[in-house]
């Protein structure tokens, strides 16, 4: 078995009142025009994480100065699947945006975005994501002050 594609990304979220979360989702410019947070493969010799700042920075026009990684054992979480065949490995962090009307700036690889509910995000997103983000939702549920 070939060793897994990798790519990395951050899911990045915002606190409304209330403690409510709203997480951020691209559209993507080609194929079925699918949701995701920014994300994308690691470069030679990059890791993980470096890949996922520099992928939002460049899909999403956010600094690593405009939000803050949640750090402890629950991060990164991965997910596993096939793309075309071949084996994929996309890991994810959590990063709290810090001002909730932070610009967010595409790319040319996404038409669009959404700031979204956990509902609205997992009615958006491949079926494979959607335990990862009840994850996200517990964590922040339980962690967010």
């Amino acid at each position: 078995m070939s060793s897994p594609v990798r790519a990395a990304g951050l899911i990045v979220f915002r606190v409304l009142e209330k403690l409510q979360f709203e997480y951020l989702l691209l559209q993507t410019s080609y194929g079925e025009n699918h949701w995701t947070p920014p994300k994308g493969h690691l470069d030679e010799g990059e890791d993980a994480l470096t890949a996922a700042v520099r992928e939002t920075e460049e899909e999403a026009g956010l600094p690593p100065s405009s939000y803050e990684i949640l750090q402890g054992n629950t991060f990164p979480l991965t997910l596993e699947y096939p793309v075309k065949g071949k084996p994929k490995k996309v890991e994810y962090w959590v990063a709290k945006l810090k001002a909730p009307e932070t610009p967010i700036k595409l790319s040319d690889e996404h038409i669009n975005l959404a700031w979204v509910p956990l509902s609205k995000c997992k009615e958006m997103t491949h079926d494979n994501f959607h335990g990862l983000m009840e994850k996200v939702e517990q964590y922040l549920q339980a962690n967010e002050k």
